[in-house]
C-alpha cells in the first residue's frame, strides 16, 4: 500500500528536558484527519470491525486499537496487520539548502519529533498533561505506527522553501510518502500486500 501524508506548519526539534508533548499531539491530530480518510478507501473498508472499541461483553474479538489514557489509537502499521513501512520525507524549510544544523533545530531532532507524532504514545505520560478527552471524531484516533520499530527505512530530503515572508524558522512543508509491506502474508492482510 502506498499513500502520501502532508503537513505545513512548525516542526520543533526534540528537546530532552521538555519532550514537546503538546506539539507532538498537535501533529498527531493533523495526521489523524488524513489517516481517517485513508481508512475510508476500499483497501481498508473490510477491516472496520478491527476499529470497534471492545466492550465488557466482547473479550475474544481481536482489535487493532491500543489504549493510552482515554484514547483508543488505531495504528495502521504494526503487529495487527504484520506491516512495516518505508518513509520518504521531503522537508521544505525557509533556509538555504545544506544548512541542516541551524537555529531551527537540526534535522535528526526534528525528524525525531515527527516520528514520535506518527506513532502511538508509549504511555499516558507521553501525552500532554491537560489533554481533554477525545472528541467524538477522535474515537478511534488514527495514527500511522504502532511503534517506530516498524519503520524499515527513512529517506529524508531537504530543500529551500521558496515562499516569501515565512517568518518562523521552524516552519516546514512536509510530504511523507509511505510504502507499507507485510512481513507475513495471511488472510487478514492479503488486501494490503
Amino acid at each position: 500500500m502506498e499513500f502520501t501524508l502532508h503537513y505545513r506548519g512548525p516542526l520543533k526539534a526534540a528537546n530532552q528536558r521538555n519532550k514537546r508533548k503538546d506539539h507532538k499531539h498537535c501533529l498527531r491530530r493533523h495526521f489523524h484527519n488524513q489517516l481517517k480518510e485513508l481508512w475510508k478507501l476500499p483497501q481498508l473498508a473490510e477491516f472496520q470491525d478491527a476499529l470497534l472499541v471492545p466492550g465488557p461483553d466482547v473479550v475474544d474479538r481481536r482489535t487493532l486499537l491500543r489504549r493510552v489514557g482515554q484514547y483508543h489509537f488505531a495504528p495502521l502499521v504494526g503487529s495487527y496487520f504484520h506491516l512495516v513501512a518505508r518513509l520518504e520525507v521531503v522537508m521544505l524549510r525557509p533556509e538555504p539548502e545544506g544548512r541542516i544544523f541551524q537555529r531551527s533545530g537540526d534535522i535528526d531532532n526534528r525528524l525525531k519529533t515527527l516520528l514520535d507524532a506518527l506513532k502511538v504514545p508509549n504511555e499516558p505520560a507521553a501525552m500532554p498533561a491537560n489533554l481533554p478527552p477525545p472528541a467524538p471524531d477522535e474515537t478511534p484516533f488514527f495514527c500511522l505506527l504502532e511503534d517506530d520499530s516498524f519503520i524499515t527505512n527513512v529517506d529524508i530530503r531537504t530543500a529551500h522553501w521558496l515562499e516569501p515572508d515565512v517568518q518562523a524558522s521552524d516552519s516546514v512543508v512536509l510530504l511523507l510518502r509511505i510504502r507499507t509491506k507485510p512481513t507475513r502474508v495471511d488472510w487478514g492482510n492479503m488486501g494490503l500486500a
